[in-house]
């Protein structure tokens, strides 16, 4: 799905009122450079920024990142995604009645015994549009101090790639986290548990962890819980979320959510993208464009992006790069100029946005006559949200600008 349509739907769900209070990761990474700087050049057709998403509480439909290819298995840091799973658009009440009440209810009925307060739901029964989706949440109290727990329903194109993205878990090259392990269950559902944290630079100790269920059906079952009474704005109540892995396995399998969406329209495929190429296509190609010497650590990629860490000898250094058509009307930054054959070229070096100690970010951005953007950036460091491995990236701006100028990234599909 093109990052725009992502985020007109991220908007429409929000404004919905997305009851589960987790934007784990969002805007994490620093493959999403360009998609960003989209956000910023569309801002105003949906009212705000990307990044304001942050504060709105999309809860957990934006996940570690829609998932094309991995170097890395499960349950491990090797290759997730770099980009964010926008909410998948629902349909839910053409065929699901359920009330807000049932579903605290239900929420209530799986939870261990505790007290809980702050109890609130919404249902499909009310006055609002195809958008809603069923949602539940609760500030519990176990003895052992204040937890948030939430819990969404929706459904999503089961053998897409966007399903994968709730169920991958993430490079920690791109989000930092504690701990994350994904499995396929008996009957053939997907499932996810990831222990990481609110803010990925760790200005805040709140923990968020999460699991995620996608059954075959399409039914996507996601339950998000923090160590404060809410996600953002409240202390630290407890040292780590109320209910533990195995227990929120249990809460988003049980038996009474998919019975609840029983009845829901499930999408039957995820649009095509347009024209942009394979995030295998893309792996491969970054990777070989690389200079000698340098040693691939960890790797990912997702359709239009791929991402490289790699390491000299002197430290480890991000590297990611976007593909992406349509965009001729995007500003460049920093120093431009304009090649004689048309294409505009912004180079750029700031320092890194995620809170890393003396990270630096170097891009060259670049647009072809034919409105094709090849946007690639380059950290110094493993992961932009942790201290600086090395004074500046591995590759050099003159060796970035060399690989975005590749004639090769417009052969690919």
């Amino acid at each position: 799905m093109p990052f725009e349509d992502q985020l007109g739907d991220a908007m429409r769900s929000t404004g919905d009122g997305f009851a589960p209070k987790d934007s784990r990761a969002l805007l994490d990474g620093a493959l999403i450079s360009g998609r960003r700087r989209l956000a910023r050049r569309r801002a105003a057709t949906v009212t705000g920024s990307v990044v304001a998403l942050a504060a709105v509480g999309l809860g957990g439909a934006w996940a570690s990142g829609l998932v094309g290819g991995s170097s890395g298995g499960s349950g491990g840091s090797g290759g997730g995604s770099a980009s964010v799973a926008a909410p998948p658009r629902s349909t839910l009440p053409d065929k699901v009645s359920v009330s807000a009440e049932q579903m605290i209810k239900n929420l209530l009925s799986l939870l261990p015994q505790g007290k809980t307060s702050d109890e609130e739901g919404r249902g499909t029964d009310g006055p609002d549009d195809k958008f809603t989706m069923p949602t539940a949440s609760v500030v519990f109290d176990d003895g052992k101090g204040k937890g948030s727990i939430a819990i969404s329903l929706s459904t999503i194109d089961p053998a897409g790639e966007g399903a994968a993205g709730y169920v991958t878990c993430p490079s920690k090259a791109i989000t930092a986290y504690d701990h994350c392990v994904a499995e396929v269950l008996p009957d053939g559902s997907r499932f996810m548990f990831f222990q990481g944290y609110e803010y990925p630079d760790r200005r805040e100790e709140t923990k968020n962890w999460r699991a995620t269920l996608v059954t075959p059906k399409g039914v996507l079952v996601d339950a998000s819980e923090y160590n404060a009474a809410a996600e953002k704005g409240a202390r630290i109540s407890r040292v780590n979320p109320p209910l533990t892995g195995a227990q929120m396995k249990t809460l988003v399998t049980a038996e009474v959510w998919k019975t609840t969406m029983a009845g829901a329209k499930v999408p039957s495929h995820e649009p095509v993208r347009r024209r942009e190429p394979s995030g295998a296509s893309m792996q491969r190609e970054l990777v070989a464009s690389l200079p000698k010497g340098l040693k691939v650590v960890d790797q990912g990629n997702q359709g239009g992006y791929a991402f490289a860490v790699v390491d000299d000898g002197k430290g480890r250094s991000l590297v990611g790069i976007n593909v992406q058509p349509g965009m001729g009307d995007v500003p460049l930054q920093g120093t431009v100029s304009t090649l004689p054959n048309g294409t505009r070229v912004g180079e750029e070096q700031r320092p890194g946005e995620k809170g890393g100690a003396g990270v630096v970010w170097w891009t060259v951005d670049t647009i072809r006559k034919n409105d094709l953007r090849v946007v690639i950036s380059a950290f110094n460091t493993g992961n932009e949200s942790a201290p600086a491995t090395r004074a500046t990236p591995a590759l050099t701006m003159a060796q970035l600008k060399a690989i975005a100028l590749d004639a090769k990234w417009e052969k690919l599909g």
